[in-house]
């Protein structure tokens, strides 16, 4: 199996994971898009230094994600190659940020390690938040709820049928390159002087896909904008659902809950 069907297979596995009943799943999609959106904003308020307050946050996506059956090892697992860019994003804070603000025995902790440290689990937490969002909401509801949020139609229609294309790309990308490799068995790899063929085949390949796929949807009635029309009820919880866990979130945003907790126990 070539780099380009695993691709499309974790993708499809994707939307599998959307469709999957749990409390959360059948939660309003605004609801969920919104909850997810404050809890990012929260996250990224943090003081750079601030890692107490901000590692009680972790809480919130470990708690929807034991709702919603979904292990926290399976986002590790989807977002491999995306987490390692977000942890280097923060690897040169000590190189800059130098100054000493405590030591462990004769080890000197700098703000530039501290930031380090808090940047990356921004990062890690914002990737949680959205992963379960993707992973619980179809990628139409998503579109709906941007919709209601009045995102500009264009944006939102070119968001789905960006994110529906890819995977019919990824498969004619696999297809192209079995015939490929069909051809030239013994190669590891796309020849470099065969790259400018394949890329043209693969554009010209996805213009007769495109054309295609944009006339069935005329003929389906597709006017400018998507019919966001959906089936699975909805959890009449949903307001609830946002409403506390923003409300938790604010307060562990505003109230420093390690350290209180520590104050009781000296």
């Amino acid at each position: 199996m070539n780099k380009a069907m695993e691709a499309s297979r974790e993708l499809k596995a994707m939307d599998e994971l959307a469709t999957l009943k749990s409390p959360i799943h059948s939660f309003c999609p605004l609801s969920k898009l919104l909850t997810t959106i404050f809890y990012i904003v929260v996250v990224m308020s943090f003081h750079k230094y601030d890692i107490v307050g901000l590692v009680v946050l972790i809480l919130f996506p470990l708690i929807v994600y034991s709702i919603s059956t979904i292990s926290v090892s399976t986002c590790f697992k989807k977002l491999r190659l995306v987490l390692p860019l977000v942890i280097l994003v923060g690897l040169f804070n000590p190189f800059f940020d130098k100054d000493v603000l405590f030591h462990i025995g004769t080890f000197a902790v700098t703000g530039g390690m501290v930031s380090m440290v808090t940047l990356m689990m921004k990062g890690v937490f914002s990737l949680m938040a959205s992963f379960i969002l993707i992973a619980t909401t179809p990628i139409e509801e998503i579109c709906s709820a941007m919709r209601k949020l009045f995102v500009p139609r264009i944006l939102v229609v070119l968001i789905l049928l960006t994110y529906r294309y890819i995977g019919i790309m990824l498969d004619e990308v696999a297809i192209m390159y079995d015939s490929y490799m069909l051809r030239a068995p013994r190669q590891n790899g796309i020849h470099v002087s065969a790259w400018g063929s394949f890329l043209g085949q693969l554009i010209l390949r996805s213009m007769d896909k495109a054309t295609s796929l944009y006339e069935s949807m005329n003929l389906r009635g597709f006017k400018g904008e998507y019919d966001y029309r959906f089936t699975r009820e909805k959890n009449r919880f949903s307001k609830l659902y946002a409403a506390i866990f923003c409300l938790l979130i604010l307060v562990c945003r505003f109230y420093n809950i390690p350290s209180l907790i520590g104050s009781l126990f000296t």
